[in-house]
């Protein structure tokens, strides 16, 4: 398949694509709405594997590992809203502005992306508004749904890191990512900080910028709304039980967060 002929179509999604915005528990009523930019690797159809091996498609550069199955977990746990991108940022990257290098990259990491390469102008813009602007859509939707019906809304975007990057071990479990906000990541890095067998990052190993990432910059800094990013490292939950083991860790202490907004009148 001519990849650039298959992506300068009318249409990028078709039949037998599944549609970008996954949800889980949307009529939660935890104040936590969660978000997970990088839950999902399926690609478009048309594009098909953007000449890439699958050893590679199923590497972080495609997605984030394990995420997945702590979100939707965590969601249940919480009786929190979840919503999620199934298409892998491969395609387009949900927590990058769009126009930037990283938002649909020709090299990730060593790798480089074929079906990404010369794209016109055209090709990205069916990315952006087939896979991108629904996510975020409902993002928006969904905060402006709650806002109206003056439900207090805590944004908690999730994501995971590889352990090795760049040949570079991370020793950190967990991290709690940020830029303007510090009400949330204070807590949790304090609640984190609490467990005696982690290693925590405040805002390692990653730290949020309004160049590089999206979702928190948009949808929390931008409407006021107390945020933080978490990042956990993936192989601690690449299989269900460590994802239900952090889940329920996280659920345990985002319960006592939401005790203390609560009582300072901010949940």
């Amino acid at each position: 398949m001519d990849l650039h002929t298959a992506d300068a179509a009318d249409q990028l999604l078709g039949e037998g694509d599944v549609a970008p915005v996954h949800e889980v528990n949307a009529a939660g009523q935890s104040p936590f709405l969660l978000t997970a930019d990088h839950y999902g690797r399926v690609l478009p159809r048309a594009l098909g594997d953007l000449g890439v091996a699958e050893s590679e498609l199923v590497r972080h550069i495609a997605w984030d590992i394990g995420i997945a199955g702590v979100a939707e977990r965590l969601a249940r746990m919480l009786d929190a809203h979840l919503i999620a991108q199934r298409y892998s940022r491969l395609a387009i990257d949900c927590n990058r502005p769009p126009g930037v290098a990283s938002s649909i990259p020709v090299i990730s990491e060593a790798t480089a992306i074929p079906g990404n390469e010369n794209l016109v102008a055209a090709a990205k813009e069916r990315r952006r508004r087939e896979i991108f602007d629904p996510y975020h859509g409902r993002i928006a939707a969904a905060i402006d749904a709650r806002v109206q019906a003056g439900k207090p809304t805590v944004l908690v975007a999730l994501h995971s890191f590889t352990p090795v990057y760049y040949g570079d071990p991370r020793p950190w479990h967990i991290g709690t990512l940020y830029h303007r906000d510090t009400v949330l990541p204070r807590l949790m890095l304090q609640h984190l900080r609490g467990e005696s067998d982690l290693v925590v990052g405040d805002n390692q190993p990653y730290a949020v910028s309004d160049i590089t990432d999206y979702t928190i910059p948009v949808h929390g800094e931008a409407r006021g709304l107390i945020n933080t990013g978490i990042e956990i490292r993936q192989d601690l939950i690449t299989d269900e039980s460590g994802q239900q083991q952090w889940a329920e860790r996280l659920a345990r202490i985002l319960r006592a967060i939401e005790a203390t907004l609560r009582k300072e009148g901010m949940a």
